[in-house]
């Protein structure tokens, strides 16, 4: 038997309802959503014949109307983006932000059913224009970092950072994550004979992310959450930093690495067997072999403490 096919009525509000998303939802606005060939192929309309599907009511047009739920709609994704950025939005002051937030919803709006992916071409689209010094009177440019930064060259590159890294912060906060699981313990790894490491491949956490800046802008970023609204915060100078944000208890942690950390944990999570990541870190000028194995065996007592590993396999 075949299913009942949906009436006319239920067509048309179908067809009214695609037809209202497409109008209010278009980065241009209400008079541009018109106008695009999707609107005009479930509704044919010019501006003019607007109330022949939207009434007007006593003190608004059809398209005063319509521009209301669009601009609600735009404000919406503006807020969406100031929570999934909210420090970079203090350091830019929020009619900054909102400047730079309204430009990006003309280049990448949303496309989705849900916003968790709006912010996701934020950093990019922050690269692409390169936005110049306008910080908000909650920041404060020490002029020491000025002159050693190079502000205006590179406060780009600091914005870019700032983003890529709350981004990383949202993402390890919204994705999948290993809570209820059992992670991979000290002891479970430290047992693994040292003529085996060639066969051991460590499996990090589905959640774990390494990210690499040009600022320490995980530094800025706890500093700048931990000062009241008003508060300054110094600008930092460029400074080649590492971090590794992972997630417990529904709790996103960020973790300041050295080079040789971030380059190892990164092998590990390329899959790479632990003998031959380990071949990658080299002692560093005036250190023992055995001062480099002490570092080794720190490193790898606070991952699995913070449980970065969720097991390890043995090749046979």
């Amino acid at each position: 038997m075949n299913p009942p096919q949906p009436g006319p009525a239920a067509k048309e509000l179908s067809q009214l309802q695609r037809w209202f998303q497409t109008v209010v939802t278009h980065a241009e606005g209400v008079e541009s959503g018109l106008g695009t060939e999707e609107a005009q192929r479930l509704i044919q309309l010019t501006p003019g014949d607007l109330e022949r599907v939207l009434t007007r009511s006593r003190a608004l047009s059809a398209a005063e109307r319509l521009a209301i739920y669009a601009n609600a709609y735009h404000t919406r994704l503006l807020d969406c983006l100031g929570e999934v950025f909210p420090m970079l939005k203090r350091t830019l002051g929020e009619d900054g932000f909102e400047g730079l937030a309204f430009g990006y919803l003309q280049e990448y709006p949303s496309r989705s059913y849900t916003l968790n992916e709006l912010g996701r071409h934020f950093p990019r689209y922050l690269e692409q224009t390169r936005p110049q010094p306008a910080v908000s009177e909650e920041t404060l440019i020490d002029p020491a970092a000025e002159e050693a930064a190079d502000l205006p060259k590179n406060w780009p590159d600091f914005l870019i950072d700032l983003a890529r890294l709350e981004w990383a912060i949202y993402e390890v906060f919204d994705g999948p994550g290993v809570e209820g699981q059992a992670a991979l313990s000290a002891d479970q790894l430290l047992s693994i004979p040292a003529d085996r490491w060639d066969q051991a491949r460590l499996a990090p956490v589905v959640c774990l992310q390494l990210l690499d800046t040009q600022f320490p802008v995980n530094e800025y970023y706890t500093a700048l959450r931990r000062t009241k609204s008003g508060g300054v915060v110094p600008f930092p100078a460029a400074r080649e930093s590492f971090v590794a944000l992972s997630r417990r208890n529904f709790v996103v942690r960020r973790y300041t690495l050295s080079r040789a950390e971030f380059e190892l944990l990164r092998a590990l999570q390329q899959n790479l067997p632990l003998g031959e990541a380990l071949a990658l870190i080299s002692p560093t000028e005036g250190e023992e072999f055995e001062e480099l194995a002490a570092r080794l065996h720190l490193w790898f007592r606070n991952w699995t403490a913070e449980g970065f590993f969720q097991s390890v396999t043995l090749d046979s």
